[in-house]
């Protein structure tokens, strides 16, 4: 069978994170479980070996209602259909059976097109509410198998175009089928084809191909030339048992045995299980060992007997193997570094990163520049810290009028005649409180930053001065990964710090100048990083701000980094901090670009038209978030 996990997008064409991260969550609902992750592939898929399912990109490019509902039609068939309703020990069987067939595939694909036909007529009992996005799903797959139909025809396509017939037979009545010299070939076929409506199991849809296929197997001469349903591609290779190396020979028990439901498939390749090392191989969590027991002392125990026993495990114990396995797997990461695991999101569980002072620089060119850059943005520094403290004055001054109670304005007695309940008093403001704000900053230190690092030093540089002025705590970090040293075991990763919360109001300006550009940017660890930060805060407002010059870029983290990505900030939403993204480039980014970033942060994301207008984009983004401070306190 052609191996479609191969599926490669040809295209730029970028998927919207957000929405498939809520497609995801509808996924796990259904499924009842939490670690199912999702994705978009060229047929639908489950892939227990990496605890996901794909949804298919037949609905790209349509309509956005066609699209959302076919979108739904796939996950309803993955996770309430084929999730429990599918027996995987009869197609393990059937494969066993088929393995040398010369029309193998053809007996996959109608198999899987029974099934398909029998699951949408169990979940459409079960859950009345799928209606309409199983009848889109007909109707489109309906259109697109009488246009194949017509091409196979054509082609001599015999055994694709007699999938394409079936199809219309199951979905759009025998009465419609097309006619041609092709169709009279499958005629035969449709006698026993009808009992389709009787299959309730897929020993049953199993059983009726082999009857249809006795009709019409000598028509066809050669297997399918295309798949039309690619699902089960990994099933067999995930029902493999897996036992820890040193077990052999009758130790491994009755390995005939097999998951009886995809669900239960799922299960065992859970997360913690996908590896060939780990503490969880000294147990058999798949199943009970039916063979004789490996140690040649074991004994029946008895309740009366005495421990004779006990002790621990430990590094200088021969036996504690758990424990040594641990110890050297942590001295793998080297000192002063940290893995992130779990915690940091399902695309970052290989990371280690490191936490550090970014080495600042004593070249006397450069405190040169530094002092010239501040030179020039005194005026727009002065100008907004003197906004920020007019507004706070007022504010403070104001008084608010119209009460029942509080200091009585004499110029308002009149009201206790004219009116029933009258209000004459006024209160002035509390005095006003330092800004209950702390803000994060994020700066992408790529390589691909190289070109732009001299504006973007200016943009921190004013974010640093004007919140330093503002008496407003902040923290300023680079982040990057080691694309020389990164591998699919272990993704090195950097924070630099710029300037710490701890810092107050320290001058940090010689700290900024010594930014430079590294390798790659795995936005989406950084994010949650920072937020972790943010989140043992206390002021009320919090913002993180995130100066990048384009999409996450790193080891094994294209599409999976935007995804990534747009979850850390929605995660960051949730915990009520506010993200703002800051588009750092040579020129202003194209419609592909803009919407790219609009999926991953949504509205809160802006981009400057040049790189000499950096500064003016962080005075706007300031003045924003400042102001939204001061109004609300």
């Amino acid at each position: 069978m052609a191996e479609l996990s191969r599926f490669i997008q040809f295209n730029n064409e970028q998927i919207d994170p957000r929405l498939i991260l809520h497609y995801e969550q509808l996924a796990k609902a259904l499924s009842n479980s939490p670690d199912l992750s999702l994705t978009e592939r060229q047929l639908i898929e489950l892939k227990p070996q990496e605890h996901q399912i794909a949804i298919s990109v037949f609905w790209q490019h349509r309509n956005d209602e066609i699209m959302h509902l076919g979108r739904l039609s796939d996950i309803y068939l993955l996770t309430l259909g084929y999730w429990q309703e599918f027996s995987v020990k009869d197609w393990l069987t059937f494969e066993e059976e088929i393995q040398v067939h010369p029309l193998r595939n053809l007996f996959r694909q109608l198999i899987l097109l029974v099934e398909e036909f029998r699951l949408m007529d169990i979940v459409l009992k079960k859950r009345p509410g799928t209606t309409k996005a199983f009848k889109i799903r007909r109707n489109a797959y309906i259109d697109s198998h009488k246009h194949r139909f017509e091409v196979n025809s054509q082609k001599g396509f015999i055994a694709d175009a007699f999938v394409n017939y079936l199809f219309l037979a199951a979905h759009d009545g025998m009465m419609k089928l097309p006619q041609n010299e092709v169709a009279e070939k499958f005629e035969p076929a449709l006698l026993p084809f009808q009992q389709i409506y009787d299959v309730n199991s897929t020993l049953d849809s199993i059983n009726l191909i082999f009857r249809v296929m006795a009709y019409i197997e000598e028509s066809i001469k050669k297997d399918l030339m295309l798949n039309y349903y690619a699902l089960l591609d990994s099933i067999p290779e995930a029902a493999k048992f897996h036992e820890h190396k040193g077990v052999k020979g009758q130790e491994c028990g009755n390995q005939k045995e097999s998951k009886e439901t995809i669900e239960q498939l799922f299960r065992t390749w859970h997360r913690e299980t996908k590896e060939e090392t780990g503490v969880h191989l000294r147990y058999e969590l798949e199943r009970g060992n039916a063979g004789k027991a490996i140690s040649l002392e074991a004994e029946e125990g008895q309740d009366g007997n005495n421990i004779s026993e006990e002790g621990t495990g430990g590094a200088s114990n021969t036996n504690a193997t758990v424990q040594r396995a641990q110890m050297n797997e942590a001295k793998k990461i080297p000192r002063g570094k940290r893995k992130a695991g779990q915690e940091y999101g399902e695309q970052n569980v290989n990371v280690v990163f490191e936490e550090k002072r970014i080495e600042e620089t004593k070249d006397l060119q450069v405190l040169t520049t530094l002092a010239r850059w501040r030179s020039e943005q005194a005026p727009s520094v002065k100008a907004l810290t003197t906004e920020f403290r007019k507004r706070i004055t007022q504010k403070e001054i104001a008084k608010r009028e119209h009460l029942s109670k509080g200091r009585l304005d004499s110029s308002k007695l009149v009201h206790f005649l004219l009116e029933d309940h009258p209000k004459p008093f006024y209160q002035k403001n509390a005095p006003a409180k330092p800004l209950d704000a702390v803000f994060g900053l994020l700066i992408d230190g790529s390589a691909s930053m190289m070109d732009k690092m001299d504006e973007t030093k200016k943009a921190v540089l004013l974010f640093h001065d004007v919140l330093r002025q503002m008496n407003i705590p902040h923290e300023m970090v680079s982040f990057y990964e080691d694309a020389y040293e990164a591998t699919s075991e272990v993704q090195p990763n950097t924070f630099e710090w710029l300037h710490k919360l701890d810092d107050g109001h320290t001058d940090s300006g010689t700290a900024i100048m010594s930014l430079s550009a590294h390798e790659d940017n795995r936005d989406g660890f950084a994010i949650r990083w920072m937020t972790k930060r943010l989140n043992d805060r206390s002021e009320k407002h919090r913002f993180l701000l995130v100066f990048s010059d384009g999409e996450p870029s790193a080891f094994d983290y294209a599409q999976n980094g935007i995804k990534d990505t747009a979850e850390a900030v929605l995660e960051a939403e949730k915990e009520n901090i506010q993200i703002l993204h800051l588009f750092l480039n040579t020129e202003m980014p194209n419609e592909e670009q803009l919407q790219l970033f609009h999926k991953i942060y949504g509205t809160h994301t802006v981009a400057a038209d040049s790189v000499e207008k950096f500064t003016d984009v962080t005075i706007r983004l300031l003045r924003k978030m400042i102001t939204l401070v001061i109004q609300s306190q």
